[in-house]
């Protein structure tokens, strides 16, 4: 990546203050940044450092006054942090796509459509009728199964599993060992104590920009015409497992080791936290946040929620029972001495019943 001062400050709608035409070709932090490189200030604990960087431009908030002098470029924004979160994304944009042709040894099937500009790794496998988008990545030891289509800017880590009939949209990022369309968990129990395999038939859809983490699984549905569907915007953290005909709403967002049993509905824009376990055939409203390691066992019907615990319940009501459990080796100490003291007095009061007697 190369661009002029004055070409990044028209990328963020910014205004520049200095020389406008030095050439940046790298990101890095305030403290650590060089000549040709960009940072930016947003914590005020590190403005010290704007008055000696290196750095050839430096991202601010428009009314950002020096008390000292300053030798760097600025680049005056509304908000520096989102700025420079922009920048960093067109910045991994150029390194992600980058990458063009064909490596060998690599395998394509029958009646395959391929789209321009992609890219495809040693070692990867497309199968049959496959329908694969323009500028889409995929590196080597990739799987993508007989009747798959892949959107358009769309990028296949190393080793990614795509089933067979999976769909997957338009700018969509899948890390490293995840695997799309692998059955569900189904078996039925026998009188012998046996289990048979109930055949998953449905498929997988994501939808556009949903972003995937490593080694996530999500498994197809059961019923042919049927699918697990993962829809708009979604970002699934690593290592999370989403079970058959689960439905994820959109720009929902959902941490590490979470796992969603069969059928459940996951509502949009909801955050779920790390090692949380979602029974099967739940519905979970929209904007519902579910803190780490919470066990949801029924149903959230009520939008806005904020639950947390196992078994879940509101956020609030958990943090007092909480304070309450955390004072419960005091409370069991006090309610012993107590006992003891009645003890005493009941042991006292029979003494004198006898004497009177």
């Amino acid at each position: 990546m190369e661009f002029t001062i004055n070409q990044i400050a028209g990328m963020l709608k910014g205004e520049v203050r200095g020389n406008g035409g030095e050439k940046i070709n790298m990101l890095a932090k305030i403290q650590d940044a060089k000549k040709g490189q960009i940072a930016f200030l947003s914590n005020p604990k590190y403005e010290q450092y704007i008055y000696t960087t290196l750095a050839s431009a430096v991202i601010v908030k428009r009314d950002f006054q020096a008390r000292k002098e300053i030798t760097t470029a600025l680049i005056l924004v509304d908000d520096p942090y989102i700025s420079f979160t922009l920048l960093l994304e067109e910045y991994h944009k150029v390194i992600s796509f980058q990458k063009t042709g064909i490596e060998e040894p690599s395998f394509i099937g029958a009646n395959v459509s391929v789209g321009n500009n992609i890219y495809r790794g040693a070692f990867s496998y497309i199968g049959n009728h496959v329908r694969i988008g323009d500028n889409v990545k995929i590196y080597p030891h990739v799987f993508v199964g007989d009747n798959v289509t892949i959107g358009n800017n769309t990028i296949l880590h190393p080793n990614v599993k795509l089933y067979a009939d999976t769909k997957i949209g338009n700018n969509c990022v899948i890390h490293s060992g995840t695997v799309i369309g692998s059955d569900g968990f189904g078996f039925a129990p026998q009188e012998d104590g046996t289990y048979k395999t109930i055949p998953q038939l449905g498929n997988v859809i994501v939808e556009d920009d949903v972003a995937i983490g490593a080694n996530t699984v999500i498994d197809c549905a059961t019923l042919f015409g049927d699918s697990t569907v993962v829809r708009q915007g979604v970002k699934l953290d690593n290592l999370i497992q989403v079970a058959h005909n689960v439905e994820i709403g959109k720009n929902t967002v959902i941490a590490a080791q979470t796992g969603i049993s069969g059928s459940s509905k996951v509502g949009e824009n909801n955050m779920i936290g790390g090692q949380v376990g979602i029974a099967g055939h739940l519905v979970i409203a929209n904007n519902t946040g579910i803190g780490a390691q919470a066990g949801i066992g029924k149903s959230i019907k009520d939008e806005g929620q904020r639950i947390i615990g196992s078994p879940a319940f509101d956020v609030k009501e958990y943090f007092k029972a909480y304070a309450m459990f955390k004072r419960l080796p005091d409370i069991n100490e006090r309610l012993r001495e107590l006992e003891k003291k009645i003890m005493q007095l009941e042991m006292t009061e029979r003494q004198e019943v006898e004497g009177e007697e």
